[in-house]
C-alpha cells in the first residue's frame, strides 16, 4: 500500500520530461524561429571570410621551424625564459645593454634591456630569491662558456714539440687504457765530418790516381726515447754510440702489462731477460726477442723466444794473474780521503816529487791525532774539540784581519796569532757550550773559520796512513760530505820540533775542549780556507797493484780528430807525451833519471795502496797551463787545455764543463 502511493508521482515526472524534449525539437525545426531570433538580436554586418584548409608536407616546412635547436634570444624579453641565452646565439647589438637594478621599496630586482637610458620594453621584475637563482645559473653558464672559448682558441695552436709528443687514442682507450699516446725524447747528437784530399805528384801514376778525396764522418749519439700507449704499453729505446759494449749500444724494449683479471699478464719485445728462481736452472739475460707471461687460473706460463747476445765466461789462472784494463776520467779523483796537513806541505809537494826516487824534504811527521765527526755513537776515545781553519798556517791565512799575515817558514801554533789569541786570551772557549759566544764575539764565522764538535771520535792508527816526508794523511775510509776532519800533529824540520794543535795528553781535563787544526769543514766548498788541503791528484785503481805489467797513460780528446790522443795537439808540445808533460815519466825501470814512456812506479809515493798519486798537485790545471806557456803555446790556447775548474770548483760542477773535461787515464794493472 505504501509502495503504490509513490508510483503516480514518478509517472507524472517522466511524462513531463518527455513533453519538454519533444517541444524543444519542434521549435528548432519550425521556420519562424529564425525570424524570432532576428528580431531579438541585431544583424552581424561583419564580412565573413572562409579559410581554406592548406595541407603541407613535413618536408616543405624548414627543419629549423619543426625542431628549433638554437633559439635566438629576444632583445625585448617578456618572460623569465626570454632571459636565458643559448649556447649559440646572435651577437648582441653594441648599443643594447642589459640593466639590472634593485628597488628597495618594492624589494624587487628590475631587469630589462636599454638603449641609452631608456627601456625598449617593459622590464621584468624578480623577487630576491628568483634573482639569486637566475644570477647563479647565469654565472655558471658564463664561466663554462669562457672555459670552452679558451679551449677552442688553444685547440690547434699548440706548438709541436718533438721531445714530448702527445696524441689521443680515442676508442682505442678501451684496449690500451686511458692516457693516450705519449713519446718523450732525450739525448744529444753530434756529427763531425770532413774531407781528406791527397795529391800525389808522381808522373808514373795515372792522373786519376794522383788525386784522392776521402770523406770522414764521426758521429756521437746518445738518444733515449720513452713512449707510453694508455696505461698498458711502454716502450724504451736507448742508442749510444759510445757504449763500452756493443750490445749496450742499442737497447730497445716494448712492454705490455695486462690487468689482474686478464690472461695475458706481460708481453715484452726487444731486449728482454728470462730470470729463474731455481738455483739449479739458471736464467738468461741480454736476450733479444719476445717474452710472454700468461696465467690460466692457478697455472702460470712464461715463454721466451729470443737470440742470446751474451755469454758466460770463466777464467782461472794458475801461477799467473790476469791483467785488468782501466779507464778513469780525470775528473773522478778520490775526494774526501787524502789531505795535506798544512798549505806549506802542499806548496812544497811538486818540488819534493821531482827528487824521486831519493826524496828529501827535510821534514818528518813524528806523531798525529786525527779527529772526525762521531757517526758511530761510540763513547770511547772521544773528546770535545774546536777545529780552527787557520791554526798553524804560516801562509795562505784566510783571516789576516784577525791573525796577521803569518811568520816563519814552517807551520806551528805560533805561526800566526790565532792560537795565542783564543787559547790564552779566551780560555772560556774551552767550554763547549760557550764556544759560539766567544768565537763569534771575536768576529769568527762558525762553519767557516771554526767547527765545534762534541764527542769527536779519535781515529786509531789502522784507519789512516801518514806520509811522513810529504806531510799528508790518507784515510782508509772516505769521509761523508758533512763530516769534519781535524788533526793535531808534531813534526821535525831542520832538527827543530814543531807542533800544530793540541794533543789529548796536553789537556788531561776531559771537560775541556781541544784546539786542533781543521782539514775539512762540515760544508766543503772552494770558499773554505782549507779547500786546497784536500788532494785532488789521487785516483783509485784497485786494492793492490803490482809493479810488473803496470801501465798508465793520459790521453786528451781532440775536438778536431774526435779521438783520444796521448799528446796535446799543439806543434810546440806535440812530440811530448802527456804523461811526461805532467812530470810522471822521469825514471826508467831501474829508477834512473831517464824517461822510458811509462808512468813512474815508485811505491809509497806515485803508487800507494792501489792508488795513483800524480807528482803535481794540479796536474790538469795550473801545472798544465804553466808548462804549455813555458813551451811557447799562446796563453789563450794554453787556457783551453788547462782544466783549472777541476781544482777551484766542486767535482760536480767541474764534470759539467764538457769543453774542459777531456782527459782520460787509461792503462792496465795486475
Amino acid at each position: 500500500m505504501n509502495q503504490r502511493k509513490y508510483i503516480l508521482p514518478i509517472l507524472l515526472l517522466l511524462a513531463g520530461i518527455s513533453l519538454l524534449a519533444l517541444g524543444h525539437s519542434l521549435v528548432n525545426s519550425l521556420p519562424f524561429t529564425n525570424v524570432l531570433q532576428s528580431l531579438i538580436a541585431p544583424p552581424d554586418t561583419t564580412k565573413k571570410v572562409k579559410a581554406l584548409d592548406v595541407e603541407l608536407e613535413n618536408e616543405d616546412i624548414p627543419d629549423s621551424l619543426l625542431h628549433p635547436r638554437w633559439k635566438v634570444q629576444r632583445t625585448t624579453p617578456i618572460t623569465y625564459n626570454d632571459l636565458q641565452q643559448g649556447s649559440y646565439d646572435l651577437a648582441r647589438p653594441e648599443n643594447l645593454k642589459q640593466s639590472v637594478e634593485y628597488n628597495d621599496s618594492l624589494n624587487m630586482y628590475i631587469i630589462g634591456n636599454k638603449i641609452g637610458d631608456t627601456y625598449i620594453t617593459t622590464p621584468i621584475m624578480m623577487a630576491p630569491d628568483e634573482y639569486r637563482a637566475w644570477s647563479e645559473k647565469r654565472s655558471f653558464a658564463d664561466y663554462y662558456r669562457q672555459k670552452n672559448k679558451e679551449i677552442l682558441e688553444k685547440k690547434g695552436k699548440e706548438k709541436f714539440d718533438f721531445t714530448d709528443m702527445h696524441f689521443a687514442l680515442g676508442p682505442a682507450e678501451k684496449i690500451f687504457g686511458p692516457g693516450g699516446v705519449r713519446v718523450r725524447t732525450q739525448g744529444t747528437a753530434e756529427l763531425r765530418f770532413g774531407a781528406t784530399l791527397k795529391n800525389i805528384d808522381n808522373p808514373s801514376l795515372p792522373i786519376r790516381n794522383r788525386k784522392m778525396t776521402t770523406m770522414n764522418f764521426d758521429e756521437k749519439i746518445n738518444l733515449n726515447v720513452n713512449g707510453k700507449v694508455g696505461d698498458k704499453v711502454n716502450m724504451n729505446l736507448n742508442y749510444n754510440t759510445d757504449a763500452t759494449f756493443d750490445f749496450d749500444a742499442q737497447n730497445f724494449k716494448l712492454r705490455y702489462e695486462g690487468k689482474e683479471d686478464e690472461i695475458i699478464k706481460l708481453v715484452e719485445g726487444g731486449n728482454v731477460s728470462f730470470p729463474s728462481n731455481n738455483s739449479l736452472v739458471q736464467g738468461a739475460s741480454s736476450l733479444f726477442g719476445i717474452r710472454t707471461d700468461m696465467q690460466f687460473g692457478k697455472l702460470k706460463l712464461q715463454t721466451v723466444l729470443s737470440q742470446k747476445k751474451s755469454a758466460n765466461k770463466s777464467v782461472s789462472s794458475r801461477g799467473g794473474k790476469q791483467l785488468t784494463p782501466f779507464e778513469i776520467d780525470a775528473a773522478d779523483y778520490e775526494e774526501n780521503r787524502h789531505f795535506f796537513l798544512a798549505h806549506t806541505f802542499r806548496e812544497h809537494y811538486n818540488d819534493a816529487m821531482k827528487t824521486l826516487p831519493n826524496l828529501t824534504t827535510g821534514i818528518t811527521i813524528n806523531r798525529v791525532e786525527i779527529w772526525v765527526t762521531n757517526k758511530t755513537g761510540t763513547t770511547t776515545n772521544t773528546r770535545n774539540i774546536i777545529a780552527l781553519s787557520d791554526l798553524g798556517e804560516n801562509s795562505k791565512i784566510s783571516r789576516t784581519d784577525l791573525w796577521g799575515s803569518g811568520t816563519g817558514n814552517t807551520p806551528s801554533n805560533n805561526a800566526n796569532t790565532e792560537y795565542s789569541t783564543i787559547a790564552q786570551g779566551h780560555p772560556q772557549a774551552r767550554n763547549i757550550d760557550q764556544v759560539n759566544t766567544v768565537l763569534d764575539g771575536l768576529g769568527m764565522v762558525g762553519g767557516v773559520d771554526y767547527e765545534k764538535l762534541s764527542n769527536a771520535r779519535l781515529l786509531n792508527s789502522s784507519e789512516y796512513t801518514v806520509n811522513q816526508a810529504l806531510g799528508y794523511v790518507s784515510l782508509r775510509t772516505g769521509l761523508q760530505t758533512d763530516q769534519v776532519l781535524a788533526i793535531a800533529y808534531e813534526y821535525t824540520s831542520g832538527g827543530v820540533t814543531h807542533q800544530v794543535g793540541e794533543f789529548s795528553s796536553d789537556r788531561t781535563d776531559v771537560s775541556e775542549a781541544l784546539f786542533v787544526k781543521s782539514l775539512k769543514n762540515t760544508s766543503s766548498n772552494p770558499k773554505q780556507a782549507n779547500w786546497n788541503l784536500m788532494m785532488k791528484n789521487v785516483y783509485y785503481l784497485a786494492s793492490t797493484v803490482e809493479r810488473d805489467k803496470f801501465r798508465l797513460d793520459v790521453k786528451y780528446q781532440s775536438d778536431t780528430a774526435g779521438v783520444y790522443l796521448p799528446y796535446i795537439p799543439e806543434p810546440q808540445v806535440k812530440s811530448q807525451p802527456i804523461i811526461r808533460l805532467l812530470g810522471a815519466d822521469r825514471l826508467d825501470n831501474n829508477n834512473n833519471p831517464h824517461p822510458n814512456g811509462y808512468y813512474d812506479y815508485v811505491e809509497g809515493y806515485t803508487i800507494s795502496n792501489g792508488r795513483v798519486f800524480f807528482p803535481v798537485t794540479e796536474p790538469f790545471g795550473e801545472y798544465m797551463y804553466n808548462y804549455l806557456v813555458s813551451k811557447g803555446v799562446p796563453a789563450a790556447k794554453a787556457n783551453k787545455y788547462a782544466f783549472t775548474e777541476l781544482y777551484d770548483s766542486t767535482k760536480t760542477v767541474a764534470k759539467q764543463i764538457a769543453e774542459k773535461d777531456k782527459y782520460l787515464l787509461v792503462g792496465q794493472y795486475r
